[in-house]
């Protein structure tokens, strides 16, 4: 199916003339779009094509920065003078697409509501510890905390709202953004105009149409008409690997922190042993992986946090493709090779995975690698629907999920994942992992306001659950745009935002 996909690819890129393009205006982009968004209205959407909406339209109070840590975006600046207290400054003269000046009345608004017992938002659940916001000016907001929480400016990564924004304000978005909202047809495109009283410099280009083009060869296919300006993170790594000797197209490579691994199910018999997980990690060639699958857009992962993150450890555990290795930690938690070289397994394992044709292809690697230790690998395919289910239940040995930028972007997330009292539906420790000294040290970490000390607790974290395999991490992803030759200013963001297309510019002979 795969072979069959690229032929007919390279064949429809040969036989393909440069149409018309689908915008009217030359200087706006088009950009693609896997799938439309769920919800424009940024304290509903939370889905990552909704994201990417949000972030041309709106700013984010607050903002990551190259190494994720937060940063001030429409705040000034953010002081912390108390363990409760967090105290924000406005950038003055920034204004909403309808002309009203953004004040602390918007971002009490905005946050107010996520503390509302009767709003409902799958934002809420990061307020938790939030036990009020109010404007102590018209450029101050004060946060006041319900207990010490030092992750606690992660959840001011959030787009303000007007005030007042109405129930229906995912149909007329306003927002502070670097675009204004024009348009949405459900399933084909959303079209933005340029905001030329954007505060931090307007757009180089006069809008964008983001056009939702559900299959990856389309996507080629566009990119090799001229129909399409720019893909970001949307294509195969074999397309994109085919598109790199295309003189009419640009391939643009960042490094990213989406983590995609191998969940271990620790109340499992044969999994509890650690001996046996540090064999699943010895025995799978990441590096193949890499390299072949992914076309090297990607780099072998060890540990969640990406080495992008300001909390990432170093020094981990590792466990580098060892089959050797692998079998010497088999034997010893008591699982000999029972017929030398002969078909007999040591032991079998399920792995639960989404019927994706980049798992389908991923998992048979991983059999074979496992297989070639001693170990018989049943690999199950699902709908992500179905397979989500299962892992919150827990009704799995092995899964493969996707850690996208977003969750990874605080290393509180550690906890969530790690800590004994985060399983579902509470937290996300979906392979029931308990270790009472990662717990102590994650609550330390979470309530303590020295940086340098909480960063030691989060590195003795990470490598005790290197250690531990919990997760056999398997890569972390690149992100990639692949985009006309002639566009300039594209540059990627590890979160793979849009944010960087205000810049993107046309030279003069591509508009013609």
């Amino acid at each position: 199916m795969r072979l069959a996909r690229a032929v007919l690819l390279l064949l429809a890129l040969a036989a393909s003339a440069c149409l018309q393009r689908a915008a009217s205006d030359p200087n706006a982009l088009i950009v693609s779009l896997s799938n439309g968004p769920n919800n424009l209205d940024p304290r509903f959407g939370t889905d990552d094509a909704s994201a990417r909406v949000h972030q041309l339209i709106f700013d984010n109070f607050m903002e990551l920065d190259e190494h994720l840590r937060v940063v001030p975006r429409l705040a000034a600046s953010l002081e912390h003078p108390d363990p409760l207290t967090w105290v924000a400054t406005l950038r003055r003269g920034v204004r909403f697409h309808d002309g009203h000046e953004l004040t602390a009345d918007d971002v009490v608004f905005t946050f107010g509501q996520m503390i509302d017992p009767a709003f409902v938002s799958p934002r809420k659940g990061g307020y938790r510890e939030l036990k009020s916001v109010e404007a102590r000016d018209p450029y101050t907001i004060v946060f006041t905390l319900k207990q010490p929480f030092a992750s606690f400016p992660i959840n001011l990564v959030m787009p303000i709202l007007p005030k007042g924004a109405p129930a229906d304000f995912r149909e007329h978005p306003v927002g502070t953004g670097p675009y204004r909202f024009v348009h949405y047809a459900v399933d084909d495109r959303i079209e933005l105009a340029a905001y030329d009283r954007y505060w931090d410099g307007a757009p180089k280009n006069s809008g964008v149409v983001l056009k939702i083009v559900p299959d990856d060869v389309m996507r080629g296919l566009e990119l090799k008409k001229g129909t399409m300006d720019l893909v970001v993170n949307d294509l195969a790594p074999d397309i994109v690997h085919q598109m790199r000797t295309d003189p009419d197209l640009q391939v643009v490579e960042g490094p990213g922190v989406d983590y995609q691994y191998i969940g271990l199910n620790l109340r499992d018999p044969k999994l509890k042993d650690v001996r046996v997980r540090q064999a699943l990690a010895c025995a799978i060639d990441r590096q193949a992986i890499v390299e072949y699958l992914r076309r090297g857009l990607a780099m072998p992962a060890n540990g969640m946090l990406s080495p992008l993150s300001w909390a990432a450890a170093t020094g981990l555990p590792n466990f580098d493709h060892d089959p050797s290795r692998a079998r010497a930690l088999l034997d010893e938690a008591g699982y000999p090779d029972p017929d030398g070289d002969g078909p007999q397994p040591r032991l079998s394992l399920s792995l639960k995975v989404s019927n994706s044709e980049f798992n389908r292809l991923q998992s048979s690697v991983i059999q074979q690698n496992l297989r070639e230790v001693g170990i018989e690998l049943d690999v199950r395919t699902y709908e992500f629907a179905t397979l989500y289910a299962d892992v919150l239940s827990g009704n799995f040995q092995l899964f493969t999920l996707q850690w996208t930028a977003g969750a990874l972007a605080d290393p509180d997330i550690l906890r969530r994942v790690f800590h004994s009292k985060q399983a579902p539906p509470v937290g996300f420790n979906r392979g029931r992992y308990a270790n009472p000294q990662v717990d102590a040290l994650l609550d330390e970490a979470g309530s303590i306001q020295d940086e340098s000390r909480r960063l030691a607790l989060y590195a003795d974290v990470q490598r005790i659950i290197a250690a531990d395999v919990p997760y056999v991490g398997l890569w972390y992803k690149t992100n990639v745009a692949v985009a006309q030759a002639r566009l300039t200013g594209i540059r990627l963001t590890p979160l793979a935002e849009f944010t960087f297309l205000k810049d993107v510019a046309r030279t003069a002979a591509a508009a013609n």
